[in-house]
């Protein structure tokens, strides 16, 4: 079995202008990021403030990035909620629409059991019959997936990926262990990870950062796979990640991909801007990245 890609996937931001969302910067993104060797295209994931899109901003979203990738590349759709219901809602119409895998999250807030996790993924995989990336992020959700658990979803023949936020080095040797790595695949979900990550034998990265430098982050990921060292390219990149940490993620990136062109600087609330201070001194990290002097 082919994997669902090998590298980069970006979590792409969703842009927004008047606080509408803006139909042609995504174009322009999505086109930037095709250019620039990417991978795959994760639509509607955290980094696309998920939360505060409506249905049907995420489902025309979802039908703008399918159509102007035309199968360029992977298009991932995050269809994961606390609702198995809408999940499986979501996860069926991102299907009709032509997405090429979805993207489940463990669930939040009324987080559930381990056997409860089997049960909510796999209601969704059998359903949809596309190819699933689960998504264990417990900083965001509190609730992570055991090795046993994982052991047991990956047996099911959609459940093919896991982008792996736990940023758990030991709990990754664990599944690797543990999987049959030839027919599954491991993404990191922390970009500031992955030389390490790479070098313990990840598949890639579904990236926040490769928003605004795709390119760069797929060559790194080439070179490692060829068996290069890429600590010192990884250096300058790191070096724009603590620039990026000055707030949590969206609101960093969709600073740079507003100086990028990509939509205005907006997010909806409860998310806000940064400070002007700390957004100026971000950009002015960016420019000197992009000189090749960070």
């Amino acid at each position: 079995m082919s994997r669902l890609f090998e590298g980069v996937g970006v979590a792409l931001t969703t842009p927004f202008t008047n606080n509408e969302v803006d139909y042609q910067a995504l174009e322009k993104h999505v086109n930037y990021l095709l250019d620039n060797n990417i991978q795959a295209i994760i639509v509607n994931g955290t980094t696309a403030e998920n939360p505060t899109l409506t249905e049907d901003e995420k489902e025309k979203v979802l039908e703008a990035v399918i159509k102007q990738v035309n199968g360029r590349a992977t298009v991932i759709a995050g269809t994961g909620t606390n609702s198995t219901k809408k999940s499986l809602d979501a996860s069926l119409r991102a299907k009709e629409l032509g997405a090429d895998a979805i993207m489940l999250i463990t669930p939040y807030y009324n987080k559930t059991s381990q056997r409860g996790l089997i049960a909510h993924f796999t209601t969704v995989a059998d359903a949809v019959e596309l190819p699933v990336v689960l998504y264990d992020v417990p900083s965001r959700t509190n609730m992570r997936i055991d090795v046993e658990t994982m052991v047991e979803l990956a047996k099911n023949p959609y459940i093919v990926a896991l982008k792996d936020a736990t940023n758990d080095f030991e709990h990754h040797r664990a599944l690797k262990e543990r999987l049959d790595l030839s027919e599954f695949s491991l993404y990191s979900g922390n970009d500031d990870n992955v030389v390490r990550y790479y070098a313990e034998g990840g598949h890639g990265v579904i990236s926040v950062v490769a928003n605004a430098i795709p390119g760069d982050f797929q060559a790194l990921y080439e070179k490692a796979k060829r068996g290069e060292s890429i600590d010192k390219d990884f250096e300058p990149i790191n070096r724009l990640l603590n620039a990026l940490s000055v707030d949590v993620n969206p609101i960093p990136i969709k600073a740079l991909t507003a100086v990028e062109g990509f939509g205005n600087y907006e997010v909806r609330l409860p998310l806000v801007t940064l400070e002007e201070s700390d957004r100026k001194q971000l950009e002015e990290a960016y420019a000197k990245y992009k000189a090749g002097e960070l």
